[in-house]
């Protein structure tokens, strides 16, 4: 249960008589997000009425038949403005010093109890660490930790970070489990309170349970929760507990279609998994009229559509020209932090395998391979655009695919092009493969303890599938013609991306146009007619993406149904949801 307090999105809503809905917080201060929208400060009534709500909220839930109540006062939301200085700048009961300021986390706990039977259990969320110049310190948590616990909770789990924070906690590129001691830490307040036995729940960047096992081990928290991994694979627990690990669909941490959608305000959904929250109408049935298919192109699309086929009976043929399967995504996992993406390739080819369909690698099909199929769907993918501009056939001259997949010389290196593409390539030039290397430098550069550095190194599970050499980010330039560095990576995520870049001593350089390649530079002219001639021992074109699809237009020509889907469909915009989204969607088309 949450109040979001000033990160209400409150835009076009309107109350029972009409009247244009503001958002409300402990004062009148707006945050970054809010475009200029400032929260009306709750009267004293106001929190009063607040107050009730939660209670009616907890009974209900209890009514309905939940098993147990969270009350968010985490992550920026209403019960944590009023517990931090910067937002909370009341000098009533409710605000004026940290005591005060923690009053309402505890008065709504009061409320809820109240309102719940005796043993329905109630847990508290927290931030470990609020992230935030100025707001909570360790202290003034750990005092809120000891109120809660005074005030009857059966569990406090332990959270980190506001929206607005200038540190990431929940993207991909931070690694995994490194929050955990920020719960370890509470969970020593917790040992020695007058009530020991409150749980304590760690959370956060944890999305193999193998990795809550490893948490458990140290001993020091209860148990640990999940929520993306639950959306990526409803039935990790099953699969886990059964030891079918390679069955499990992992969190990629890539929030696209969760958090980016849920600060939206649209309908929230997994990339990997296109199903969630549209099992309704995509319920798992067996097909009505059960057809040989053959998928054409192992990314994302394909994946999709060849596990949706299979796990609704159907006889399945999966062909793929590269010898290994994921396509997009496969390249993908060479990026440090996105070492994630190789895992729902291998567990859609394992489940693939469970249920029987054929996977043929290293082959590439076209119409007269296709006959006797009932259906086809194209999934053939894109490839990288070629520029037309001078010295693009030089030797020195890489495509995005063949340096991921092939390594780049050493040297400095001139990237064209900077969207996703270009940054996860830059990324690949100067960061570590290796995630225990990345978590002590996140460890250093945000002051975390150093026990975060162990939390989140896991070594034998997770490692570049990759590995490469790192360079000095000096001598790495990213281009852009025009937009924003990163365009095309989620609002939650891009911001992280190109951060990591500018930390590592990348040069940006907009607003040129490309004028020609040379042996060791790259030369662009500036919106002023300047030649800047870039150092580029090496130069990997990230400039955008073309349809493969001639295999649509022989399907066609031989009468052949099929479907076209993915990046061969479109290219202009390649994105994994709308990828994944449309071989689900092509898979219920093909066989209803």
């Amino acid at each position: 249960m949450f109040h979001a307090g000033r990160y209400a999105l409150a835009d076009g809503l309107v109350d029972d008589v009409g009247k244009p809905v503001q958002a409300v917080a402990p004062s009148a201060v707006a945050w970054r997000g809010a475009r200029g929208a400032v929260p009306l400060a709750l009267s004293p009534d106001g929190v009063e009425k607040t107050l009730a709500d939660y209670a009616r909220a907890a009974r209900a839930a209890e009514v309905i038949g939940f098993d147990a109540v969270e009350i968010m006062a985490s992550e920026g939301y209403l019960i944590n403005q009023f517990c931090s200085p910067i937002t909370n700048l009341r000098d009533d009961e409710w605000g004026g010093s940290p005591a005060r300021r923690r009053r309402f986390a505890v008065a709504v706990v009061d409320a809820v109890r109240a309102a719940v039977s005796p043993g329905f259990p109630v847990s508290v969320r927290v931030s470990g660490d609020d992230l935030m110049p100025g707001s909570s310190t360790p202290d003034d948590v750990d005092a809120l930790v000891l109120a809660l616990v005074e005030a009857g909770v059966d569990g406090i789990s332990v959270g980190v970070g506001w929206h607005e924070s200038r540190v990431p906690t929940v993207q991909a590129a931070v690694p995994h489990a490194v929050w955990v001691p920020l719960a370890e830490r509470i969970a020593g307040v917790v040992r020695s309170s007058s009530r020991p036995q409150v749980a304590v729940i760690a959370s956060n960047r944890l999305t193999d349970l193998r990795d809550a096992e490893d948490v458990l081990a140290r001993g020091k928290v209860d148990a640990v929760a999940l929520a993306r991994p639950f959306l990526a694979d409803p039935a990790i627990v099953a699969k886990s507990t059964s030891g079918r690990f390679d069955l499990v669909t992992t969190c990629i941490g890539c929030n696209q279609a969760c958090i980016d959608r849920s600060l939206f305000g649209k309908a929230v959904s997994c990339l990997v998994n296109p199903r969630a929250a549209r099992e309704l109408e995509f319920p798992l049935l067996p097909s009505g009229a059960v057809r040989r298919v053959a998928v054409v192109g192992a990314g994302p699309a394909g994946l999709a559509a060849a596990l949706d086929l299979a796990r609704r009976n159907n006889d399945v043929t999966v062909f793929e020209a590269r010898s290994s399967l994921g396509g997009q995504f496969d390249l993908a996992a060479s990026i440090p932090g996105k070492e994630d993406y190789a895992g729902p390739v291998r567990s859609i080819r394992a489940e693939l395998d469970l249920l029987g369909a054929r996977i043929v690698t290293g082959t590439a099909v076209g119409a007269q391979d296709l006959v006797g199929y009932d259906r086809v769907i194209v999934a053939t993918g894109v490839e990288p655009r070629r520029l037309d501009l001078p010295g693009i056939d030089l030797p020195h001259v890489l495509t995005y695919e063949r340096a991921l997949r092939d390594g780049v010389p050493a040297g400095t290196v001139a990237i064209i092009g900077s969207g996703g593409i270009g940054v996860d390539t830059a990324a690949y030039l100067v960061e570590s493969g290796h995630e225990a290397v990345r978590a002590a430098a996140f460890v250093h550069a945000n002051g975390l303890p150093v026990d975060a550095v162990s939390a989140s190194s896991r070594p034998q599970r997770r490692d570049a599938t990759r590995p490469h050499p790192v360079r000095p980010g000096s001598e790495v330039t990213i281009l852009s013609r025009s937009g924003k560095f990163g365009s095309g990576i989620g609002p939650t995520s891009r911001w992280v991306a190109v951060g990591r870049l500018r930390d590592a001593g990348v040069n940006f350089l907009d607003h040129v146009a490309y004028e020609q390649i040379l042996p060791g530079v790259l030369e662009v002219s500036t919106t002023s007619g300047e030649i800047i001639a870039v150092p580029a021992d090496t130069v990997i074109v990230c400039a955008g993406q073309e349809p493969v699809n001639l295999l649509a237009a022989s399907l066609a020509a031989a009468g052949i149904p099929h479907e076209v889907i993915g990046g061969a469909l479109d290219a202009r915009a390649v994105d994994a949801v709308r990828a994944t989204t449309e071989g689900l969607e092509s898979s219920r088309r093909v066989s209803p």
